[in-house]
């Protein structure tokens, strides 16, 4: 059975005034009133997609329901609205569904109101100004709650917390007493975790920017949660998985392979199956079940079962990018880049000989992640992360020292989440934090201290003695999922163009570095070998050489987020000094030699990995893959 969603967008509104012109199908309804005009109301257009199941109407107004409560809103307009996507359904199934979300929206004590379905019309409309007046939502008739739950995950949201936060001198403060000032995003990261509430009520920033910057997009034809990558999107991603597997490589990681899909009835992983709290992708081959991969421990355990190694070995460091792992995350909580379904994962385990030494390791991989955090995407401790750390009761009365001096090492105060005993199966946790600009917060780098998964996999190793013993291990992503570290940089850009500052990326992950703009077309052939000299210092350089005004160029190199703007004509060709325009200079432009700018590129660069453009140099060749 295909999954009918709906997608809505749904904006508070002073007024809005509709007039029906002409019908536009033969299944048009026949209506009387062909003006209106409705007052203090929520507009819902919503867009009716391919599929059967009814189900969605309700739970699209339930939905409705949650988030016109806190708005005190009662009174709704439904809009069929077909250009919200590509996939529409068939105009039977998408009146049905329309007129089941009118019923349901009655039943819940909306005052409803519907546009003539089949028609087109004009409208007028005036949209409240607050911060959850304009939000869009996908919604579908799941059937995921239908599928296995593991314990873990059951247990997770029964689960009592107690929230805390650590000061850099060891005070342990409960949430309701600490003073925030002066720690504006780690009060919105406990508000967030305590809460619970993952679903976002409105687009989160970076979505219009991944689309109009040409990085990633919806994918209709998969499942809601895998994405599409674009050229610059897919450059980015590919230069961030360089970087974290890089670096990981010289902290010691063997870069290992591992398959994607697994036996759910294999012993060892079908107990682990209810340890972990992922919902999974599930799937039959040979009359066998199977699930997707949702991290790298079912492969690598199996790999390290295998292997022979003794005390001399460790810490045995085994790593893999995932491309992908897979969870079914709810509908409800996929939003851009932030939480996906079908992800890449940077999985790097160590198998550690007992705590002392687990501690010793868990430093090196702690300090390891704020440096991918900082020196590689960037992101600045102080205004981008927060530190979460998680335990029990007990583990942290036995070894406050080793946990203040993750504190300390973080040097600002930490949330911590404690449990009164023990239900996953480790003891530690501890992760970097984004807080965006709705004020979600997003797990990047993390890292685990597990207890059990070595006897649960028979993983082995040899001691002085010459005796079997189990390691303990350590579970790290040292930056996160790649994609979250594309979503962090495009909040990050967005609030910086709130505070007054232009929105740009990491010059070593900026598709293009420098672009070339020359003032008339008798120029373009100097225009071309200056961009091959640049070119031939591994700088990522285009060339503008389209038919349109030389604003209009200027402008769209800007809207791009190109760190260098060269516009050259006769002048700056006679001349060995060019007139640069740098987007982090703002509209100021500096006077510099071709080898002065090099230099500086490179400089800013410094050893990260590098990767040519992969779209045609000239701009008048590519596509547009964006609307």
């Amino acid at each position: 059975m295909e999954v009918q969603r709906l997608r809505i967008l749904q904006l508070h509104s002073n007024f809005i005034e509709i007039e029906a012109v002409e019908k536009e199908i033969a299944l048009a309804e026949e209506t009387d009133k062909k003006k209106d005009r409705l007052e203090e109301l929520a507009v819902l257009f919503t867009s009716v997609e391919e599929g059967d199941n009814t189900n969605v109407a309700r739970k699209a107004m339930e939905n409705t329901k949650a988030s016109l409560d806190k708005l005190k809103v009662n009174r709704i307009l439904i809009y069929p609205y077909a250009h919200l996507s590509n996939t529409l359904a068939k105009p039977a199934d998408a009146l049905k569904l329309i007129k089941e979300m009118e019923k349901v929206a009655k039943d819940l004590g909306f005052e409803t109101y519907r546009t003539p379905f089949g028609w087109n019309k004009k409208f007028s409309i005036s949209i409240k100004g607050h911060p959850l007046a304009e939000q869009f939502r996908i919604v579908t008739g799941d059937e995921a709650e239908e599928e296995p739950v593991s314990e873990a995950l059951k247990a997770e949201e029964k689960l009592k917390s107690f929230w805390h936060i650590l000061q850099t001198d060891g005070k342990l403060v409960p949430v309701e007493e600490f003073d925030f000032k002066g720690h504006k995003n780690l009060e919105k990261l406990a508000k967030y975790e305590i809460e619970k509430v993952r679903a976002v009520q409105q687009v989160p920033p970076h979505v219009k920017l991944m689309r109009r910057l040409e990085i990633a997009d919806y994918e209709p034809g998969s499942d809601p949660g895998n994405l599409r990558w674009y050229p610059k999107g897919r450059l980015i991603k590919s230069l961030l998985e360089q970087y974290v597997t890089k670096q990981v490589i010289e902290y010691g990681g063997m870069e290992v392979e591992t398959p994607v899909m697994y036996d759910i009835q294999h012993p060892s992983i079908a107990h682990y199956l209810e340890r972990f709290p992922a919902r999974q992708y599930l799937l039959k081959s040979d009359k066998r079940d199977f699930f997707l991969r949702f991290s790298a421990c079912f492969g690598q355990f199996l790999m390290v079962h295998d292997a022979q190694f003794s005390y001399r070995q460790l810490p045995l460091r085994i790593y893999e990018l995932t491309r992908y792992a897979f969870r079914r995350e709810k509908s409800g909580e996929l939003t851009g880049l932030r939480r996906l379904r079908g992800f890449t994962m940077p999985d790097c385990h160590a198998l550690v000989a007992d705590l002392d030494q687990a501690k010793e390791e868990f430093l090196v991989r702690f300090k390891l992640s704020k440096e991918i955090l900082e020196k590689g995407l960037e992101l600045n401790k102080d205004e981008d992360f927060e530190l979460a750390i998680r335990f029990t009761k007990d583990f942290y009365e036995e070894n406050k020292d080793f946990i203040l001096s993750l504190v300390k090492l973080f040097n600002k105060p930490v949330l911590v989440e404690m449990w009164e005993e023990r239900f996953f199966y480790f003891v530690l946790k501890w992760e970097f934090n984004f807080v965006d600009n709705l004020d979600k917060a997003s797990a990047l780098s993390t890292d685990q201290i597990d207890i059990e998964n070595a006897q649960r996999y028979e993983m082995t190793y040899v001691d002085e003695k010459g005796e079997k013993q189990y390691p303990l291990v350590l579970h790290c992503s040292p930056s996160g999922g790649i994609e979250r570290g594309v979503y962090a940089l495009l909040e990050k850009a967005h609030r910086d163009s709130k505070r007054g500052k232009a929105p740009i990326l990491p010059l070593w992950l900026s598709p293009t570095q420098v672009r070339i703009i020359p003032v008339a077309e008798r120029f373009l052939e100097d225009a071309e070998k200056l961009m091959k000299e640049i070119e031939g210092h591994q700088i990522r350089v285009d060339l503008d050489d389209r038919s349109i005004t030389l604003g209009k160029k200027v402008r769209e190199a800007e809207r791009e987020w190109v760190n260098y703007i060269l516009v050259i004509g006769e002048k700056e060709l006679s001349s060995d000094v060019l007139p640069v325009r740098d987007r982090k200079a703002g509209k100021k432009i500096r006077k510099m030699k071709l080898q002065e700018l090099i230099t500086e590129i490179k400089g800013k660069a410094g050893d990260k990995p590098f990767k040519p453009l992969t779209l045609p140099k000239l701009l008048s060749k590519r596509p547009q893959f964006a609307f």
